[in-house]
């Protein structure tokens, strides 16, 4: 019986890792194509949403399936548990990247300009955060998952200074309004990637303590 579990237990580590890693690669290879301005490779990590949603179903089958047949106690349980609360954050980091991919594909790389730098720092900060929160999953580190949560500031200051600098620019007609409002839609996917890492750091806090923090 022990050894089911530990089979179960394994698989769902094994898929985690996995589908975590595809979406810390959409979201790291869709900057890569905004900053070179490469429209095919962002339309390539666009096609990839349905690979996305498939491993998020297969792990929550997997812990379904854990959940019914094998009955996990104590720490294995909150594993469980947590990993199920995790899966539709990670899913959903995975999916933002994707539309951020589709923005690109369209996007006018005519202007020039500090809200493009803005972007490209604010993904850093963002990517950063998704790697570390999946990180803090993984290894069960509860010090890095609290660092994720506070980090999460730093993704909103860029926030709110590019949705500032772009309403001006929009007001004041200096660029083509679909090109401010493309680089709007980027920032606040950006913004939502940073509430789902914190989520997902949350999770690790879940998993450790079997206390749950308010999701965002």
């Amino acid at each position: 019986m022990r050894f089911q579990l530990d089979e179960l237990m394994s698989q769902i580590n094994n898929s985690l890792i996995l589908m975590s890693s595809a979406c810390e690669e959409s979201l790291t290879n869709a900057f890569e194509a905004f900053k070179s301005h490469d429209k095919e490779k962002a339309l390539s990590i666009y096609r990839k949403d349905y690979d996305l949603n498939s491993k998020a179903r297969e792990i929550e089958s997997l812990c379904i399936k854990t959940l019914l047949r094998q009955q996990p106690v104590a720490h294995d349980m909150l594993v469980v548990s947590a990993t199920l609360k995790l899966v539709s954050d990670v899913e959903r980091i995975g999916t933002q990247a994707i539309a951020i991919a589709e923005i690109i594909t369209h996007f006018d790389f005519n202007y020039k300009g500090d809200d493009i730098l803005l972007i490209e720092k604010m993904s850093e900060e963002a990517i950063e955060m998704v790697k570390k929160s999946i990180d803090s999953f993984v290894n069960k580190d509860g010090t890095l998952a609290a660092n994720v949560i506070k980090h999460d500031t730093v993704v909103d200051k860029y926030f709110f200074t590019i949705k500032d600098t772009l309403i001006h620019e929009i007001k004041s007609s200096e660029k083509d309004a679909s090109y401010s409002l493309d680089l709007l839609m980027i920032a606040k996917y950006l913004e939502r990637i940073g509430d789902h890492s914190c989520n997902v750091a949350r999770c690790t806090q879940y998993m450790l303590t079997g206390k749950l923090t308010g999701q965002e």
